[in-house]
């Protein structure tokens, strides 16, 4: 055999959009299924665009990460990931907690069936009204970001004549860096300067309606690495161990935030949960026997969620323009912002987009995907190797259940939101409507 015959004979590795489907989905004669429901069905169902979330998923995410961190971990659901209750209540089913940013999560998370003392608040800039809505309702934990809240938090507890648990956000010493997105060791609107610690912890104790309760720690976010986050990790915990023996303030929490990330861009890897597996249990044990009081919180959104969804779209035209090859779809950057890359990239890249009904034929062109909005912004993908699309092709997103259509301007241009589906043991369930002309922006049920 020649060198050419072997190299064309040669296998080529999966794709990241063929590795998850293999991973998360399946196909049907070329058309991608979602809960054993062929996306076909459920477009001709419920219309595009259309986000899809497979609950399966959403609980094998929740019950691989509890597996490979141990049992001495809390799990807390990041709300801002995906805020629609229905999604949020398959986490509070499974038993775990909640973490918001907002009044509105912490009613979506009460409407979810979570309970107020398993819900902690975090955010940089809270509103005086939030502090006194969550408060009056009672919570498990308010992450104190600045030296007025501390100030408005003890304020309301007087007022209401209750002592308010509260922990610290914590922006840590570059020490623990790590992440795309770095959000310690620098300046920084999230959280007290670690070098601030020993004097906040003071001004807390000095109130009588604040009781500490624990630190806060998120570094950094969409980490790939398990030997990142046990840096992190450990980082968080010696902290806590300090504060506890060097001061003799009993650490109840150390919240250790997300970050966990899930591959979006070619070249990417899933995280390593074996690695993980490895790392952190022993890190959890040992912090477990100097603080054995301690509970530590774990609170992954986009982990949880991203892959469990994806964003399902049509092909409204397919075009030539010179060289290039447009497929222009119905959804686009209004409702998922994230995928267009406007959402914090500096270098646009493509998340893993399929034609989702024609999974079994030969990738053959590069295409750009782009979305109904009168602006070149609107791109989906740039360089997607595709079939050659055609008019009424199904285009479907992956990675698409977490930051998706609460990321997104979905006012812009005045389109109609797209429905939001769930599937759950083969049956698909609306959990939002449809938007329509006379009303483009449609409430949660």
């Amino acid at each position: 055999m020649s060198e050419a015959s072997a190299a064309n004979d040669e296998v080529l590795p999966p794709t990241l959009a063929e590795a998850l489907i293999a991973d998360n989905f399946d196909q049907k004669g070329g058309v991608l299924t979602v809960g054993g429901i062929e996306v076909s069905d459920l477009a001709k169902r419920f219309g595009t665009p259309l986000f899809v979330y497979d609950s399966m998923l959403l609980r094998r995410n929740l019950r691989r990460l509890r597996d490979a961190v141990g049992g001495r971990v809390d799990i807390h659901y990041s709300v801002k990931a995906n805020p629609n209750p229905a999604v949020i209540s398959i986490f509070v089913a499974e038993g775990a907690g909640l973490e918001i940013a907002s009044a509105a999560e912490y009613l979506r998370a009460i409407k979810a069936g979570g309970t107020p003392e398993r819900i902690v608040f975090a955010g940089p800039g809270k509103a005086a009204e939030e502090l006194d809505f969550v408060i009056e309702r009672g919570i498990g934990e308010i992450h104190l970001e600045t030296d007025i809240e501390l100030e408005m938090v003890a304020a309301i507890g007087e007022r209401l004549g209750q002592c308010v648990p509260v922990g610290l956000r914590v922006n840590p010493s570059s020490a623990a860096q790590g992440g795309a997105m770095r959000m310690g060791g620098k300046p920084a609107p999230f959280g007290f300067d670690e070098e601030r610690l020993v004097e906040i912890i003071a001004e807390v104790r000095k109130r009588p309606t604040l009781a500490f309760k624990g630190i806060h720690l998120f570094a950094g976010t969409q980490i790939l690495d398990a030997d990142v986050l046990e840096t992190q990790w450990r980082h968080a915990i010696e902290l806590a161990r300090r504060i506890q023996t060097e001061q003799g303030v009993l650490v109840e929490t150390i919240d250790l935030g997300g970050g966990l990330g899930v591959p979006y861009f070619k070249g990417e890897q899933n995280l390593d949960l074996e690695r993980l597996s490895q790392l952190a249990p022993p890190l959890f044990a040992e912090a477990a026997s100097t603080l054995p009081s301690t509970r530590i919180i774990l609170e992954p959104g986009r982990y949880l969620a991203a892959s469990a969804g994806l964003y399902l779209t049509r092909v409204r035209a397919a075009k030539h323009s010179r060289d290039q090859i447009y497929a222009v779809i119905d959804g686009g950057m209004h409702h998922h912002l994230a995928a267009s890359g406007n959402l914090g990239q500096v270098i646009k890249k493509d998340y893993p987009i399929v034609l989702a009904g024609r999974l079994d034929a030969p990738a053959e062109v590069t295409a750009s995907v782009v979305g109904p909005l009168c602006t070149p912004l609107d791109t989906l993908g740039r360089k997607v190797r595709l079939p050659m699309p055609e008019t009424g092709d199904l285009v479907a997103v992956l990675q698409s259940g977490a930051y998706g259509l609460s990321a997104s301007p979905v006012g812009f241009l005045s389109h109609p939101m797209p429905a939001e589906v769930l599937i759950d043991e083969g049956e698909a369930r609306l959990i939002r409507e449809r938007g329509s002309f006379e009303q483009p922006i449609t409430p949660l049920p």
